[in-house]
């Protein structure tokens, strides 16, 4: 659950609406495009939880479309976690913690001081895994209460509500279903992203047939719970105005809130628990990493593991990538980018969950989506939805997301001219 929670609270919910609100001034319905994540991510749970359940083994969506599919489409969503879907939102992440660094300390290097947290957190998980575990625990806990406690305390002392309207009007229905809506919605989905987390070390888990779904729902659930309240106190706090276009809005409203000596404090708090989530993504995507280098001979040097049985090329790969993410790329173009490739990632693995169900109906499936297939056709729906105006409203990161899925088929057959695969899937990661 702490791998989940932390995977999942980052970067998005502390950025994100400056980006929203470029487009939407409306409260009702910037609530509903996170009711709506929620409602996506809980159903994206859902399905992964089933599919984690009758397929336990580590590697997340790499392992469940390449077994579904074809190993061709196991490889591309591989190729697509090696290159971006673990680096880029880690990169993300460190970028949003030095921009709350720099609102405090002027004369701080954004790039300096991402690069560093990127550096010292994955010295930690290069360590035991029960070092990385407590590490993961403590800090993720932490910063669950510290958001409970910003919420209760902004609410108990600001001088002054926002007069925001929270009733819906027949206008608000007329910003419903655009491109500005869409690309807002691809925001708050991005914000979500790590609900399918603890699918990515399902081999480690005890009894992954109850354990999974456990976690992945019940996560997905709390962190739904959070974003709203926080938004809902994030609107109350400042005015609109002052948070478009904004990255650092925890700051901001905590300026609004306690004035600018204690924003000061807060932004710093923001800044250093943004590093459960850089945690969590070097804690979860290596393990991804380790089980493409043993299937296939191209990548095995990913399969190496050091003295505390972690896949320590793995971590070293992800920390190099993000770093280079780190120097060459903006907050927003990371987002969009990364945000675009890993919600096709996931919908090609949600729908999996009827291909499989066809083509497998006797496979023992400890955990079955309830009320299906609604929640597949939910996720489908608005994943698809959303891509579409994605492409149309940013073509640039659209074409690059393509270009990148067109050049990891093209690297997996020649790699399978070069070298046949290993087809040894059973060599897993286990305690």
């Amino acid at each position: 659950m702490t791998l989940v929670v932390a995977n999942m609270i980052g970067t998005g919910v502390f950025t994100s609406l400056g980006y929203q609100l470029l487009d939407i001034r409306s409260a009702p319905v910037i609530l509903l495009l996170w009711t709506l994540g929620g409602v996506i991510a809980l159903c994206g749970a859902l399905c992964y939880a089933e599919l984690a359940a009758a397929l336990p083994r580590s590697g997340g969506e790499y392992n469940f479309v390449g077994r579904i599919y074809h190993p061709a489409a196991g490889f591309v969503s591989g190729w697509v976690s090696i290159t971006v879907g673990f680096s880029a939102p880690t990169a993300a992440v460190a970028i949003a913690a030095a921009k709350y660094a720099q609102a405090i300390w002027p004369n701080v290097s954004e790039t300096v001081f991402a690069a560093t947290l990127v550096l010292l957190t994955g010295a930690i998980h290069l360590g035991s895994r029960r070092g990385s575990a407590i590490f993961q625990q403590s800090i993720t806990g932490l910063k669950v209460v510290a958001i409970l406690a910003l919420v209760i305390a902004v609410w108990m002392v600001i001088p002054n509500w926002q007069p925001v309207r929270w009733v819906p009007e027949s206008s608000d229905i007329s910003l419903i279903g655009t491109g500005g809506f869409a690309i807002a919605l691809i925001f708050v989905n991005y914000a979500y992203t790590g609900w399918n987390a603890a699918t990515y070390i399902g081999g480690e888990f005890v009894d992954p047939g109850k354990q999974l779904p456990r976690a992945l729902i019940a996560a997905t659930v709390l962190v739904t719970a959070l974003y709203l309240l926080l938004h809902v106190m994030f609107i109350s706090a400042a005015p609109m105005d002052a948070l478009a276009g904004r990255v650092e809005i925890g700051f901001i409203v905590a300026e609004y809130a306690f004035g600018a000596a204690a924003a000061k404090i807060i932004g710093a708090i923001l800044a250093l628990l943004l590093v459960s989530t850089i945690s969590a993504m070097l804690l979860a995507g290596p393990r991804a990493l380790y089980v493409i280098g043993r299937d296939f001979p191209l990548f095995s040097w990913l399969g190496k593991e050091n003295r505390y049985a972690v896949p320590a090329n793995a971590v070293g790969l992800q920390m190099a990538l993000t770093l280079v993410l780190i120097v060459t790329s903006t907050f927003d173009s990371i987002i969009i980018f990364s945000g675009a490739i890993l919600a096709f990632n996931s919908l090609m693995t949600v729908l999996g969950v009827w291909v499989l169900r066809v083509r497998e109906p006797q496979l023992e499936r400890p955990f079955r989506v309830p009320f299906y297939p609604l929640p597949v056709i939910v996720f489908g729906a608005l994943s698809l939805w959303t891509l579409v105006h994605l492409l149309d409203q940013r073509p640039y990161e659209g074409v690059a997301a393509v270009g990148l899925i067109a050049l990891g088929l093209l690297i997996y057959f020649i790699s399978q001219k070069l070298q046949p695969p290993n087809h040894n899937r059973s060599k897993d990661i286990t305690e």
